[in-house]
């Protein structure tokens, strides 16, 4: 594919570009066609040694050269949440971040990156090709990781050294709102209160 920029598609690219994300154009075998800056940072590979060969060797996936036939040929291959996750979208399949820990080789050394990886369908000049969007979340999971809460009440402890109920935690430090409810055994238990209660006031 490889987008040249040329006249209407100078702001597409530039888009692109400017998002974020690792974002690559893959095919059905994760061969890679495109991929914006982003992705340029974390592969530090020149173009050429990157367009058209599969993710996971140019991802450094520890499995990648696992096998000589290369990436996706491993029996580990088949829970490569990239792989399935691209299998998925050109069956038709949106897959919206699906999060998985990724563990790559960086000058030698094992590294992990929490990451969610989505994958959209779409055609281009009428050939079937998929969105391959991967966010690095890896500062969030090791934040989640070293959230201090009280083994009693199960308030969280921010950096300050403050004590917060969950709730009010998440939602200051994060924007997140909880929909409360029961689970199974704790509505059994409060039922049970509550038939003791009416009980106790008939009798």
């Amino acid at each position: 594919m490889d987008v040249k920029n040329s006249g209407g598609t100078d702001i597409l690219r530039s888009v692109f570009d400017a998002i974020p994300s690792f974002i690559f154009v893959v095919d059905d075998d994760v061969r890679i066609q495109d991929y914006n800056a982003a992705a340029a940072e974390l592969l530090l590979l020149q173009r050429s040694a990157v367009l058209k060969r599969r993710g996971g060797e140019v991802l450094n996936c520890l499995h990648a050269a696992d096998v000589p036939e290369g990436c996706g040929r491993a029996p580990l291959c088949k829970d490569c949440v990239i792989r399935n996750s691209v299998a998925e979208a050109f069956q038709g399949n949106r897959v919206v971040r699906r999060r998985k820990k990724l563990e790559i080789l960086r000058d030698g050394n094992k590294i992990e990156i929490y990451a969610l990886i989505t994958a959209s369908p779409f055609y281009y000049k009428k050939r079937p090709l998929v969105l391959l969007v991967i966010e690095d979340i890896s500062e969030i999971a090791e934040l989640q990781r070293m959230i201090p809460i009280c083994s009693i009440c199960k308030k969280v402890r921010d950096d300050k050294k403050s004590w917060f109920r969950l709730e009010a935690y998440f939602k200051d430090h994060w924007d997140v709102d909880f929909s409360h409810s029961y689970c199974p055994e704790c509505y059994k238990s409060e039922m049970e209160k509550i038939e003791k209660e009416i009980r106790a006031e008939s009798s």
